[in-house]
């Protein structure tokens, strides 16, 4: 078959764009130092659990930051190529390169990820949808909790109980009572739960869950158990917003079951819990696209030799080598939809 002069010019032109790739060096794994957050029902679960050496000896920390683009938060890479720049500079400056093809839409990183240690109840809340973010002020939240560790007993609370109308809520906000709308979920570790915007929450005490979320850090407090903040008062609510955003539709819903690997796929991110025996590696699912790990139990290996123990977080850039499971791991595998 003879090829015309058009078709072997394509050809030429892209082997052009593909030998600059094929022999360009591996990318080593980016990982970034976190942003811890004092919370007055926080802890220092991330000391004993993960070795973690938190900022002050005698404050609860009840968040960390762990991947961030916000105007007043964020990630800062801890080692390599890319030491003390921001996860903003990567985005802005060298989104092809480590990211991939595809994210033009998004000014900032799209996603944040925290790890959350709940020694006392969190507020109950929620987060403004997509359809009323704007007119109320914030930024829609859609989110994803892992139980990473609980404690025997410990409560989620997650949307309504069933019968709960509009009219008892208001009544019980005014009396005090909210916690008896809201309905409870006993898990267990390695569970995990889907979070839209909308859907009324609240995680109770004895537990570390990741979270990963739209990037957003708009809540709404509807109700926080009648008790002072670190200041001594109590802290804020937002009733109108909170009534306007609950989906008063939402009633007692519960952990979510796996489909094979996916633990949650939505139009912000899609989260794969990958089982790892010793030896086996870990790859991005796509070679031209970025992922983010997390190391819920186990050790993993880079190529380069570097080692990322329990309660690690990784950014595997496009073409990045896989990771080597050191010995038998859980990890949680991130990554976004075009």
């Amino acid at each position: 078959m003879q090829l015309s002069a058009g078709s072997i010019a394509a050809f030429l032109w892209n082997c052009q764009e593909q030998v600059p790739r094929l022999f360009a060096p591996v990318m080593e794994p980016i990982t970034f130092r976190p942003l811890y957050m004092e919370r007055v029902w926080g802890g220092r679960e991330l000391e004993r659990i993960y070795g973690r050496s938190l900022p002050d000896r005698t404050k609860p920390f009840g968040e960390s930051w762990e991947i961030v683009d916000r105007e007043g938060e964020q990630s800062i890479v801890d080692d390599g190529t890319y030491h003390d720049s921001t996860l903003h500079d990567l985005w802005t400056n060298h989104r092809e390169e480590i990211f991939g093809e595809g994210f033009l839409n998004h000014p900032r990183f799209p996603i944040l990820i925290k790890v959350l240690d709940a020694r006392d109840d969190l507020s109950i809340q929620v987060h403004p949808p997509v359809h009323l973010a704007e007119v109320l002020g914030g930024e829609p939240k859609t989110e994803m909790w892992f139980i990473a560790d609980c404690n025997p007993g410990a409560k989620l609370y997650v949307g309504l109980k069933n019968g709960v109308t509009r009219d008892v809520f208001e009544k019980a906000i005014i009396d005090g009572s909210v916690e008896n709308c809201v309905h409870a979920i006993t898990p267990t570790p390695g569970q995990s739960i889907f979070i839209p915007s909308g859907r009324l929450h609240a995680i109770g005490a004895g537990f570390l869950i990741h979270e990963i979320q739209q990037n957003s850090d708009t809540t709404y407090r509807v109700f926080d158990w009648n008790r002072l903040g670190l200041d001594g008062n109590p802290r804020e609510l937002h009733i109108a917003e909170s009534l306007a955003s609950i989906d008063f539709r939402d009633f007692e819903p519960t952990m979510d079951a796996p489909l094979g690997d996916n633990l949650a796929s939505c139009e912000y991110f899609k989260i794969d819990r990958k089982l790892l025996e010793m030896g086996q590696s870990l790859a991005n699912p796509r070679d031209d696209q970025f992922s983010i790990l997390s190391v819920v139990e186990g050790q993993l290996e880079s190529d380069g030799g570097r080692r990322f123990e329990k309660g690690r977080f990784i950014l595997l850039p496009r073409d990045g080598a896989p990771l080597v499971a050191l010995e038998d791991s859980t990890v949680l595998q991130v990554t976004l939809p075009l």
